[in-house]
């Protein structure tokens, strides 16, 4: 069973918020994002099917979103066009990087980032087969993720008044930027 979904897993998640005087705890993740403020790992309570369960939740800008898919693109296209290529999540350390395989990756995101060719619009996606709880993947067209801003989407979730903003939204970076 998922324990995402026991009582006693509910419970400690419910002393551990009131412990921090929250609604939500963040989760610790290897990979610290939090210095940028563009994403936030963390868990709440909520209902599902009308009983309580523990929501497993990653919440980023619209922004970051947009710059991670940006980024996936264009590290698909000189995968095809450099066969020594190695995308950036599967490298060790010590893997050989091709630097003009990198310089061209800047170069189609700065492409992309002017012809606008990739939109995107807030999202808020469930997994049910998550291995702890519900999972969410969410991002919301926000300049930061704050306090403020998980408790307003922790309470509009609960709550099931949730409003996403559906129009198609492109941004622009600046990689070149001294």
């Amino acid at each position: 069973m998922n324990d995402g979904y026991k009582e006693e897993e509910i419970e400690q998640l419910k002393a551990e918020c009131e412990e921090e005087d929250q609604i939500f705890v963040l989760v610790e993740d290897e990979e610290d994002m939090s210095d940028e403020n563009e994403f936030a790992h963390f868990q709440f309570v909520g209902k599902h099917e009308g009983k309580e369960v523990i929501y497993d939740a990653l919440l980023s800008t619209l922004s970051l979103h947009h710059s991670s898919l940006l980024y996936e693109e264009a590290e698909t296209k000189v995968a095809k066009l450099y066969k020594d290529f190695v995308p950036f999540e599967e490298r060790v350390e010590g893997s050989k990087v091709n630097e003009e395989a990198e310089q061209m990756i800047e170069e189609l995101i700065e492409e992309m980032e002017d012809e606008e060719t990739v939109k995107v619009a807030e999202f808020c996606e469930i997994d049910l087969d998550f291995e702890y709880g519900i999972g969410l993947d969410v991002a919301l067209n926000v300049e930061e993720v704050t306090v403020e801003v998980i408790e307003k989407f922790i309470n509009d979730f609960n709550n099931d008044t949730l409003k996403l903003d559906k129009t198609a939204y492109s941004f622009k970076h600046g990689f070149d930027e001294d």
